[in-house]
């Protein structure tokens, strides 16, 4: 059955959603009341899809192994394609004992599946997706991916989402154009279908032994959440969309209030020796209030890097410096900017933390730890 159709069409799914405050866990799930951070020896962070695609210099640093991936066995009839968006590989190790996971899914199944294949992605060694929050250029891929790779997915498979919220109708703002004005929904229906079930990580959660997530993200910087969707606190009469009548009462109808990110989230590692790694895919929260949130809940105060989408492309130059300058402060190794993090958060790095810049393209891969 195909279901390459339109994005209005193009909907996501989740089977029946489980909830972390009170309910019971899988063997790879883990509440925060007994959240105890992993210690991985490694991880490889791939990128499988961003907003660029570039042939860049080599670049080497101490602490990090940078690399690109997958271009003697490619397809010689084939490139890596790049779109707004985001999509990465995670595969961490303790010991023999190995996890790989997906985060984020990019825009469109199409380039999804095609740097997969380009970049060589065994997908027979997924053990788990996660999804950073609802917002369609991280989850658009998805559910074509599933449609191609499920028969080779563990019969288990979940999806760790940020909360309720992820499941919103979003669409964009007034007067924006395009391909952007319909933001897109998660719809669970599809998931279920496809026999994916969901855990709801609203609180700092364990995943699989190896990662965590830091939960919902306290809002406690100087940090602002930049104009993006307007988001629907309710479901449509197809029964598509999430479940808030709290939040759908405080904002008195459809679409009626500014996209907050209420379960946004971000994914980490604790890397032995080294410290923390803080994967933010877009951090609409804000990136300073994330690394925050992730040494709070994994009681590690050294970060060793920082990386993801930052979304500062909206913010003027004055804004990124207090970020980048606030950044300091936790004294990251590196800093490597992905997705939505804007020219001017590369630049500003670069002049007052050269030593610390790694840059990013579809297609390179990083190596944390030994």
């Amino acid at each position: 059955m195909k279901h390459f159709v339109s994005r209005r069409r193009f909907v996501l799914g989740s089977a029946a959603a489980l909830s972390l405050g009170g309910s019971a866990y899988t063997a790879f799930g883990q509440s925060a009341a007994a959240l105890k951070t992993p210690v991985v020896d490694s991880l490889v962070v791939q990128i499988v899809t961003d907003s660029s695609y570039d042939t860049p210099r080599p670049m080497s640093h101490k602490l990090v192994k940078v690399r690109r991936k997958g271009f003697t066995t490619a397809p010689s009839i084939k490139t890596l394609h790049s779109e707004w968006g985001l999509a990465m590989t995670l595969e961490s190790r303790i010991g023999s004992d190995t996890r790989n996971l997906m985060l984020d899914y990019g825009y469109t199944p199409e380039t999804l599946l095609n740097n997969i294949e380009f970049i060589g992605v065994d997908t027979s060694k997924i053990q788990g997706l996660i999804m950073s929050h609802g917002h369609f250029d991280h989850f658009g891929g998805l559910i074509g991916f599933l449609e191609k790779y499920r028969s080779r997915l563990p019969a288990d498979l979940t999806l760790y989402a940020g909360g309720e919220e992820n499941f919103c109708n979003r669409k964009a703002g007034t007067g924006v154009p395009g391909h952007f004005s319909d933001w897109g929904v998660l719809d669970r229906r599809e998931l279920a279908r496809l026999k994916v079930k969901v855990v709801l990580c609203e609180q700092p959660t364990v995943i699989q032994g190896h990662a965590f997530t830091t939960g919902n993200i306290p809002r406690k910087s100087f940090e602002t959440i930049f104009p993006s969707s307007q988001v629907s606190y309710r479901k449509r009469a197809d029964g598509v969309g999430c479940d808030m009548p709290a939040e759908d009462a405080k904002w008195k109808g459809d679409y009626a209030v500014q996209d907050n990110h209420l379960h946004e989230h971000a994914t980490c590692f604790n890397v032995k020796d080294r410290g923390l790694v803080v994967i933010s895919s877009c951090g609409h929260t804000g990136i300073v209030n994330s690394v925050r949130q992730a040494i709070a809940v994994s009681g590690v105060s050294k970060v060793h890097a920082v990386m993801g989408g930052f979304h500062l492309f909206p913010a003027d130059e004055a804004y990124v410096r207090r970020v980048v300058a606030e950044l300091e402060t936790m004294n990251p190794d590196v800093l490597i900017p992905l997705h939505c993090s804007g020219p001017d958060m590369v630049n500003v790095v670069r002049a007052v933390s050269p030593g610390k810049l790694l840059t990013s393209t579809t297609g390179t891969e990083f190596t944390f730890g030994a």
